[in-house]
């Protein structure tokens, strides 16, 4: 009983601990982002997140709405331009347009999460 309990403590230390929350990460479930300082400055490092502050964390948010706006709005002109553009603006483009804008945005948020996992 007593080896069971040590080797589940042994295993939750080996998961990363949040630099925003405090919580712990599960395995694989751990992201890590570059210290938003100025070049060289001696703090630079990375910030571990876990995923729940991860999905939240700014500067990814920021970067993956610019390629939402960017994307969604070249993909819309392509598929629904001459609808916008004569004017007939029909219902299923109230679910269309902005289904063509949150595409991006998770292609862009996914692989910056995959791109940062620990």
């Amino acid at each position: 009983m007593e080896e069971t309990l040590e080797s589940n403590l042994q295993d939750t230390r080996q998961y990363a601990t949040c630099d925003q929350c405090g919580r712990d990460s599960g395995k694989g479930w751990s992201f890590a982002f570059k210290k938003p300082v100025p070049d060289g400055h001696p703090d630079a490092g990375e910030v571990i997140k876990c995923s729940r502050c991860a999905v939240r964390h700014r500067p990814m948010v920021r970067r993956s709405i610019i390629v939402a706006v960017v994307v969604g709005t070249i993909l819309t002109l392509l598929n629904q331009g001459d609808v916008l553009l004569a004017g007939h603006w029909n219902d299923a483009m109230y679910w269309k347009v902005p289904l063509t804008y949150c595409v991006p945005f998770l292609v862009a948020s996914y692989g910056a999460l995959t791109n940062s996992r620990r």
